[in-house]
């Protein structure tokens, strides 16, 4: 089979999905495996276009990160070669692996830095700029 590549997904959910994907055959069936299968929302304001990106796991109540999907539930698959999407999708991997291999990685908590009612700040800030 041929190479992996990256690619845009349309699923007949209408879900819209990016990942990198491997195509297997297998018993007369085209099967899609996916690799860290990512939701992406483009971030835009009126004045400044597109700012940025949202990035969601595809499933969210898993750590898995291999999904098999057959080719009857794809309506259309894409090629993806744009620098940038594959520049966040890369990025969200490294982070959620690193997240996933540190279970022990500490929450936030009180003792770690000020933290202020909201009453407190303002006075803060008040003073601060002489509001």
């Amino acid at each position: 089979m041929e190479d992996d590549f990256y690619a845009t997904i349309k699923l007949v959910t209408g879900e819209e999905i990016f990942s990198k994907v491997s195509v297997c055959d297998e018993n007369d069936r085209i099967l899609l495996l996916l690799s860290n299968p990512i939701l992406i929302e483009e971030i835009k304001m009126k004045k400044h276009g597109t700012i940025g990106w949202k990035v969601e796991p595809w499933i969210k109540t898993t750590d898995e990160d291999l999904f098999v999907i057959d080719i009857d539930r794809v309506i259309t698959i894409t090629e993806n070669n744009n620098v940038e999407i594959i520049s966040v999708y890369h990025q969200y991997v490294r982070e959620s692996s690193s997240n996933s291999k540190n279970p022990n990685k500490e929450t936030l908590n009180r003792k770690m830095g000020y933290i202020s009612s909201v009453i407190e700040a303002k006075e803060i800030l008040e003073n601060l700029y002489k509001i």
